[in-house]
């Protein structure tokens, strides 16, 4: 297994931390006191806790490095080529119903670039880590993304829509034209274990749009790092400017990518031929 470095044992050692401190809340979640944010988007006290947690572990270490919050924002720091992103409760909304699919999920941008993410399972005590360049792993076994060919054989991840989220419409067409060929479709509500799981081979490839930089900074880097390939949904690469992801091993990536970009698009009939 390849060491860790000092800054992702530093980013480990937050996502413990905070992932052990709102683990005791999760069998008390309606306990917890809960405002709305949104239509359908809660933050909790486990949220704030876990962040609060986190960006003091993180700022202990590296005082001068800026951090972007999902529920804070973005906080400046003198070292203006460094950034941690950070979603300190991932599945906030299964945390609150009792499910246990939730994570902590950190990425360290050195000038625009992901260079190293963890994303912490509490509930099962799955670190899933990654450094660029060094690989991705579970805890202390490797992961490589799956060497499924075919969509036929294939499980994919996806997040639906739902209320004041996402564009409802493309994403029923872009459902319609997949679900004929693939395996199986699922959703599980954390954008963060979805790219883990792809990145183990748990699911052959993941998409989904209308997603914010702490959704996916640390699953990009897992996927990547366990050989897979990431994009937007449609031409573009850089999913955390656009929102839009798409990741699956390299041979899935196109044939999914073909897929969801002419989902919705009319079929052109095939021009007849001539006759003699």
């Amino acid at each position: 297994m390849a060491a860790r470095s000092a800054i992702l044992n530093v980013m480990t050692r937050a996502a413990e931390k905070a992932g052990k401190a709102i683990l005791r809340d999760f069998g008390e979640v309606e306990h917890l006191q809960v405002s709305r944010k949104g239509p359908s988007d809660f933050v909790s006290a486990a949220d704030q806790k876990a962040e609060r947690i986190v960006r003091e572990e993180l700022q202990k270490a590296r005082p001068d490095f800026g951090l972007l919050l999902e529920e804070t924002g973005e906080i400046k720091g003198k070292d203006a080529s460094h950034r941690f992103i950070v979603d300190p409760l991932d599945g906030t909304t299964n945390f609150l119903h009792g499910l246990p699919h939730w994570a902590i999920s950190i990425a360290l941008e050195r000038e625009g670039e992901i260079i190293a993410g963890v994303v912490y399972e509490p509930v099962h005590d799955e670190m899933f880590w990654a450094e660029k360049g060094a690989g991705a792993f579970l805890n202390h076994t490797r992961l490589r993304v799956s060497s499924r060919r075919q969509l036929a054989d294939s499980l994919i991840a996806t997040g639906i829509p739902f209320r004041g989220h996402g564009n409802a419409p493309v994403f029923l067409q872009q459902l319609e034209a997949l679900m004929g060929q693939v395996a199986g479709i699922r959703r599980w509500g954390a954008a963060s274990l979805d790219l883990a799981y792809t990145a183990a081979g748990r699911f052959d490839g993941f998409f989904e749009a209308d997603l914010k930089p702490w959704d996916m900074a640390a699953g990009l880097l897992l996927v990547t790092e366990a050989g897979g390939f990431v994009s937007e949904i449609g031409p573009g690469k850089s999913p955390l400017a656009s929102g839009s992801i798409l990741a699956a091993n390299a041979n899935l990536h196109s044939h999914l990518a073909v897929v969801l970009r002419n989902a919705g698009k009319p079929k052109v009939a095939p021009a007849e031929k001539p006759k003699a």
